[in-house]
This record gives C-alpha cells, structure tokens and sequence, in this order.
C-alpha cells in the first residue's frame, strides 16, 4: 500500500496570479501535436521536448530517443506519452535522477514537467516520499496524470515554463551543479584515501586505493571514543586549589627600622679647584 500524497499549501507564484500579458519575449511558445502540419512541425515539437526535459545540457545524438520519435511521427503516441517516455528514459535517470537528493530531483523535475518551481519544503518533501515509494518512474506517472498537468499541457502540448517574467529558462538549470553532487564525486575520488595523498599521487586505481588504506580505516576511525572531559569537575578542582593556596606575605610590619645608607669618601684621581687667572 503506497503512502498518500501529503497535504502542502500552494505558495503565491507568478503562474497562480491572473493578469493581463503583453506578447513579448518571455512569453512561451506552445507546441501542439494538433497543429502540426509537416515533418518540419514534428521536428520542432521533439525539439522542444528533448529542451524542455533533457535541457540543453543533454541534447547530443547519443541521448536520441528514436523509437520514441518514430512513435510519434506515426501518430501512434501523443505528446504526453512522448514526454512520459522521456522522463522514465536512461539518460533522465542517470544524467538526473542519480545525481541529485530527491529534494532536489523533485524541484527540478516540477520545473520541467509542470512547468513552475516547488511551492515550498513541504511540497519538496511530499513528492520526496512518493519517489521513496513509487520510485522515479512512478513518479513520472503521478505527475503526468495530476490534474494540474492535464488542466495547463492536457495530451498535445509540450511542457514549459509558465508565465516567466525574468532570469533564465528553468530547464536550463544544470543537475550537476549541487553540494550534494560535489560531496559524493569527492568520496569516489578520495576512496579512502586522505586528500593529501590524492593530491600528491594522482590518478589511482581501487587497488591502489585500498593498499594505502585498508577499506575499513573510516568504519574503524567512526568507533573511535574519546575521553570525555568533565569540565564542571576541572572547573571545581581548580577553583579549591586556589582557595586553599597559601600566598607568603612580603610586606613590612609598621615600625621596622629601615636600613640607612652611609656616605663614603670616594679618592679621586684628581680634583678640580678652581683658581685666579694670571695673565
């Protein structure tokens, strides 16, 4: 039995506002199965799917879907099922998916296939545990049949971002460019090893790797306790130490004679008189 989606209260963003819009730059361009007329149409909606979903990033030859392209050529698939296709691929599972925390994966994924950003962390949490349970593909089904993406795209639209007023397109949001990619490329480039031997050493095999350090050394180093330190009881010993000190006392009682210092003659090698001036 899979887990409900949770509740979460929509945020105010710029897709949720009504309003009245001059055409400019920033306004999408749908592309519709429907209107499409020749090959040239086609191409261009596979176009803007593969930039919607796989972003420009991912957009090489080898990332081609083709028995999805076919599929839709023939009619045989509408747009949503080509987009469907196109999140459940490879290339989205190991190029996004897998690179990504699943809070991340759910922002990035809302972006591309509904077209706006999270709401919030409840929503990002939310989604977080339908793709703990379902997985990514489920994922992928639960979004494409909401009613929020049948009510904006329905089955013959191409997703995009709605109502964008400012900054860059939201597909174009690299899925490798995150703490949480970073910290796991820098445990497989470490493997174990201290980061000044990586420096020093290069490249080096997982042979090599785990014969300079023993591939338990970090579950071994993790056990490691040390002595706690009491410091209410340091605190207390110190402070009777100091209490019970005895500090010897260097001042003189009152009527002491003080010693006296007597002049001496002192014979100097010579002495000055002064005297009359003849001339």
């Amino acid at each position: 039995m899979s887990i409900p989606l949770l509740n979460y209260s929509p945020s105010s963003q710029n897709q949720r506002v009504e309003g009245y819009e001059v055409p400019n730059e920033d306004t999408p361009v749908m592309y519709r199965l429907a209107a499409a007329t020749s090959d040239t149409d086609i191409d261009a909606i596979i176009w803007a799917a593969y930039r919607q979903i796989f972003s420009e990033h991912l957009i090489i030859e080898s990332n081609r879907q083709k028995f999805l392209e076919s599929q839709l050529r023939n009619r045989a698939i509408n747009v949503r099922d080509f987009i469907r296709g196109l999140g459940k691929s490879e290339v989205y599972r190991t190029q996004v998916a897998e690179l990504n925390s699943n809070y991340r994966l759910v922002d990035i994924t809302l972006k591309r296939f509904l077209g706006r950003a999270a709401y919030n962390k409840d929503e990002e949490i939310a989604w977080s545990i339908v793709i703990a349970t379902k997985g990514l593909h489920g994922f992928i089904d639960t979004l494409l049949d909401s009613e929020e993406y049948l009510q904006n795209f329905g089955d013959d639209i191409v997703p995009f971002q709605r109502r964008r007023f400012k900054d860059r397109p939201f597909n174009l949001v690299n899925p490798r460019y995150n703490s949480y990619w970073r910290d796991r490329q820098t445990m497989t480039y470490l493997g174990g090893r201290s980061f000044y031997s990586a420096r020093t050493t290069g490249y080096a095999t997982q042979q090599e790797i785990r014969r300079v350090i023993p591939a338990n050394f970090l579950d071994m180093a993790g056990k490691m306790i040390t002595n706690e330190r009491n410091y209410q009881r340091t605190i207390a010993s110190v402070t009777s130490q100091i209490r019970d000190m005895e500090i010897p006392s260097n001042s003189r009682e009152v009527g002491t004679p003080q010693p006296t210092v007597k002049p001496t003659a002192v014979a100097l090698p010579y002495r000055y008189i002064p005297g009359t001036r003849t001339n």
